[in-house]
């Protein structure tokens, strides 16, 4: 790990993210500043990897360089699909007991992290925060987090091109709740195609709200697609 940080740590200066690591403008409405806080941690729940994927989108694409710790068998393809740049991202999918120090390595060198870990102790998560701050980190994790910033939680999905029993799954609908302290202490949802059956990720109008659940044919068990 050291030998890796050393060797990419001319590019990562170059790449240092502004004063807000940037988001997709469908994500900007789930922010209360529109983009991503260095120092200033995201959590996101109710099982929304392909969130915290989209919230790398824009960064990478803008040049910051992400890293995803404990993901493991993180879906590549899905990633590049909703718009991250995988030459822009560093991977370690299974640090074990020594993530903390993973993390705070990757929070001193890198512009945005993407967490998932054991739930850590009080001084480490504002340890974690203090590094990331002063580096100018960004940092999104999945569960539950102490002092999170802004609180993502995952309410309702649901699937487009599902037939009784049969078809093909193009789009996938979601609801998220948006809460947090300070700023984003008033929560609020907003529906997302993530993505749509273009491939895009995008807000979901008022219209297309729940238009998309599918129940299933008498007889058969529910499909539940995670």
């Amino acid at each position: 790990m050291e030998a890796t940080l050393a060797a990419l740590a001319p590019q990562l200066q170059l790449s240092r993210p502004r004063p807000l690591v940037p988001v997709l403008p469908a994500l900007q409405d789930l922010l209360p500043e529109r983009g991503l806080r260095p120092g200033a941690v995201v959590s996101v729940t109710g099982g929304g990897t392909a969130l915290l994927l989209a919230l790398a989108a824009a960064a990478s694409s803008a040049g910051t360089w992400c890293a995803a710790v404990g993901f493991d068998g993180l879906g590549l393809l899905a990633a590049a699909e909703l718009g991250v740049d995988l030459s822009r991202l560093v991977v370690v999918e299974t640090p074990g007991e020594r993530w903390p120090e993973v993390a705070l390595a990757l929070a001193d060198g890198f512009g945005l992290l993407l967490l998932r870990c054991a739930p850590p102790s009080a001084p480490m998560a504002e340890r974690l925060a203090t590094v990331a701050r002063r580096s100018g980190c960004a940092v999104v994790v999945a569960g539950q987090w102490p002092g999170a910033r802004v609180r993502l939680r995952v309410v309702s999905r649901s699937w487009q091109g599902l037939g009784a029993g049969r078809g093909r799954l193009k789009a996938r609908q979601v609801v998220i709740a948006a809460g947090g302290r300070g700023a984003a202490a008033r929560e609020h949802r907003v529906g997302l195609w993530l993505p749509d059956a273009q491939g895009a990720v995008r807000q979901a109008e008022p219209a297309e709200s729940g238009a998309q659940r599918r129940t299933p044919a008498a007889g058969r068990g529910a499909l539940v697609v995670v």
